[in-house]
């Protein structure tokens, strides 16, 4: 379809619906406006629009789930976004807390043409400064084999495979225990009714809150 009748608005409405739900799920409204902190009734007239250009399927109480073609316009804004989010840090050494922001400004305007050169000199990467999955040209996303920190148990060794990248704060607090994609970790305690977790990780232990575990995607480690 003819992209140009697409809004920047609605992009950010069928990046949040992926973010939710990624490319099958049905995603309920009232989750659309807890994500984007707007009123109900504006997620529901946006519904209504992106159904008219077959973007999305609606159902009313229910929510929504991808067309063919929502898909394919969804999977491109996340690569430009996930690949500008990588030259930036990458290319230009923007920290990692900042590159998010940025990227959501650059992903509506960026050319096919300029996410071929990134993706050529960064070595048609797989994935994002906070781990990621960068959509291929054809559509393919690499989902990691992976699940929440606070779901694991006590003694679990574990590698960071991926952090959300919403709370800039929480990022720069993160990247001073160390804690990136690809850092080592191990549970030794569990704090019970959704206590802080007591890592180590490179010889340091510390404390990390139940709300910033939640931020976090973890597989178990290869190497016992």
């Amino acid at each position: 379809m003819d992209r140009t009748v697409v809004s920047q608005s609605m992009e950010d409405y069928l990046k949040a619906i992926f973010q939710l739900g990624k490319l099958e799920t049905q995603v309920s409204t009232s989750a659309l406006a807890d994500y984007l902190k707007v009123a109900p009734a504006s997620v529901t007239n946006m519904c209504k629009k992106l159904a008219e250009l077959h973007l999305v399927d609606y159902e009313p109480y229910r929510g929504v789930t991808f067309t063919p073609a929502g898909k394919k316009i969804v999977l491109e804004i996340v690569r430009h976004h996930r690949l500008i989010e990588l030259y930036l840090a990458e290319a230009l050494g923007v920290p990692w807390d900042r590159v998010h922001e940025e990227a959501e400004k650059l992903e509506h305007v960026i050319s096919e043409d300029l996410e071929e050169r990134m993706a050529a000199v960064l070595g048609d990467p797989k994935f994002d400064p906070h781990g990621a999955p960068i959509p291929s040209r054809s559509g393919h996303v690499h989902e990691h084999d992976s699940g929440r920190l606070v779901d694991m148990e006590t003694g679990d060794r574990l590698i960071v495979v991926e952090v959300d990248d919403r709370d800039p704060e929480l990022l720069r607090y993160l990247g001073q225990l160390g804690i990136y994609p690809g850092t080592k970790i191990t549970i030794l305690v569990r704090a019970p009714f959704n206590g802080p977790l007591t890592l180590t990780s490179g010889g340091n232990e510390y404390s990390l809150g139940y709300q910033a575990a939640e931020s976090i995607r973890v597989a178990r480690r290869r190497d016992e």
